[in-house]
């Protein structure tokens, strides 16, 4: 066996990379040396050579079992051993592992500060995606365990930790802060743990100091924890002071129908609206429903009844109504919204949009040309391989051009999502990382993402190009099989997954 090689004192992690990317490069040139230090580390390894198995070959001839423990030694060197420390933390807490992440927390006590991220470690225990109010979503998306380690250890809670708790609706979570003495005595906190006598207090308590936008805020949380009972008393309250949303809810269903309209529905979670009252809160939901519900009439109808959403105070709301549209795959609803003219197509310049990258994420390109009469498509690798502009990927690859990996890599994504696959081959040629962990959410594979398009063709070309079948995602750790039988309940697919698995096991 070789010995291993000497790691410098103050090692470079840019220049580890690089050598990793180069031994890739070389691999694919025919260069029998760097192929004789792969079978070295990798005796049945075969060209191409992805690049996690050149950092895998890169790391064992440093002497390190792999990557992750190349780069934790890398940062202890280089004085990061506070960010190595909170990566091994993170990684602790979304494994639920405690005694790991006790011990950190001992070795490294700083941790409990840390601030590397604006909620810190808290925070990305507490965080879930989306929604967590259902228990078993509460239990795969947020680390109640890893919060209460953290907590008693005396975690800093940042305020936006909180705002996120809140947010997500995790009802263990909130009864933990709660038992804590962490959770502010506020109307929108009480109103979503549901304490209507604690909040009747609070309200006398405060009597005279009353404000709308708290008042109504309040309302939203009991809506969305369903306190109904609470809701119906803050809604009173708002009426109260704001008498004319009296009159537009009795013009409408009444209140209790208003009640249950936000109890069971809740489209600006995930928005950038900022509705500047409760009615005008309503209208925009029932604006975005009418998107999902793919109901263009009263769509239309809303949006000329309240010209005020098209005005210039709303452009994040009419931004998120083109976000939203391009999401559910609702053309003419953007091609409504520009015949209403609404205030940001006078904006210069526009303000951003996610709207590309969700066209190009879940396969809607037909939608670009609407897209590219509100804004121009960015000038990107990934965009020019998504809407399969191959002399745009060659002229960002040209002259040895060699592009940040992750850009390559979802450059490769986009190109095989939208069936551009001359342009996935040539990226691939080019150094893309078919094994990438690129995700339109969490780190998986692009057969992961796969599975739920139900896209057999392109998986067959991943498939056929030699992608890892075993990679593990990284909130379930589950192969792309296991999201097909058991996230996409297609068990057809998943015998299909393991069929060619099999097949393609039997021919090397």
């Amino acid at each position: 066996m070789a010995t291993p090689k000497s790691l410098p004192a103050r090692p470079s992690l840019e220049s580890l990379r690089k050598q990793a990317k180069k031994l890739t490069r070389d691999v694919a040139a025919g260069d029998s040396e760097a192929f004789s230090r792969v079978r070295a580390q990798l005796p049945g390894a075969e060209p191409p050579l992805s690049l996690r198995d050149a950092q895998l070959v890169l790391a064992r001839e440093f002497g390190f079992a792999g990557w992750a423990d190349l780069l934790a030694e890398v940062h202890k060197r280089i004085g990061n051993g506070l960010e190595w420390a909170a990566t091994q933390a993170r990684r602790a807490i979304h494994d639920n592992d405690l005694a790991t992440l006790k011990q950190l927390l001992a070795e490294h006590p700083t941790l409990l500060t840390w601030h590397g991220t604006p909620d810190g470690l808290l925070g990305f225990a507490v965080d879930a995606y989306g929604d967590a109010y259902d228990p078993a979503r509460e239990k795969s998306f947020t680390r109640r365990e890893c919060a209460e380690v953290l907590i008693d250890a005396g975690a800093t809670v940042y305020p936006s930790v909180l705002d996120s708790l809140i947010r997500s609706r995790a009802r263990g979570m909130m009864q933990l802060f709660q038992s804590r003495g962490l959770l502010p005595r506020t109307p929108r906190f009480l109103a979503a743990l549901g304490d209507l006598d604690t909040l009747r207090a609070w309200f006398t308590e405060h009597a005279g100091e009353h404000d709308l936008a708290l008042t109504s805020e309040a309302f939203v949380r009991a809506c969305r924890y369903q306190h109904e009972v609470v809701a119906a008393f803050l809604l009173d309250r708002c009426v109260a002071l704001d008498p004319e949303l009296g009159k537009q809810i009795d013009g409408w269903q009444g209140r209790v129908a208003f009640v249950r309209h936000f109890i069971e529905n809740n489209p600006l979670e995930f928005t950038n609206a900022k509705p500047e009252s409760l009615w005008q809160s309503f209208v925009m939901s029932r604006v975005m429903l009418a998107i999902h519900d793919d109901d263009l009439a009263t769509f239309t109808e809303l949006l000329t009844r309240e010209p005020a959403l098209l005005g210039e105070t709303h452009v994040a709301f009419q931004v998120g109504i083109i976000e939203r549209a391009t999401l559910r795959d609702r053309g003419a609803f953007i091609v409504k919204l520009l015949e209403l003219d609404p205030a940001l197509m006078r904006r210069n310049p526009r303000p951003p949009s996610k709207a590309f990258e969700f066209a190009l994420t879940y396969v809607r390109p037909h939608l670009v040309p609407v897209l590219t009469r509100i804004w121009p498509l960015p000038d990107e690798l990934p965009n020019a391989a998504g809407v399969g502009d191959f002399d745009a990927v060659k002229q960002w690859l040209a002259d040895g051009a060699h592009p940040a990996q992750d850009v390559l890599d979802t450059a490769l994504a986009y190109a095989v999502l939208n069936h551009h696959y001359g342009i996935a081959d040539y990226l691939l040629a080019h150094g893309a990382d078919i094994n990438t962990r690129w995700s339109s959410h969490e780190p998986s594979s692009i057969l992961h993402e796969l599975v739920f398009r139900d896209d057999y063709e392109a998986m067959q070309f991943l498939i056929d190009r030699g992608i890892d079948m075993t990679i593990l995602d990284y909130r379930w750790n589950a192969t792309a099989e296991g999201w097909a039988r058991y996230g996409a309940n297609n068990p057809t697919m998943g015998d299909w997954l393991a069929e060619a698995e099999r097949r393609r096991s039997e021919r090397t």
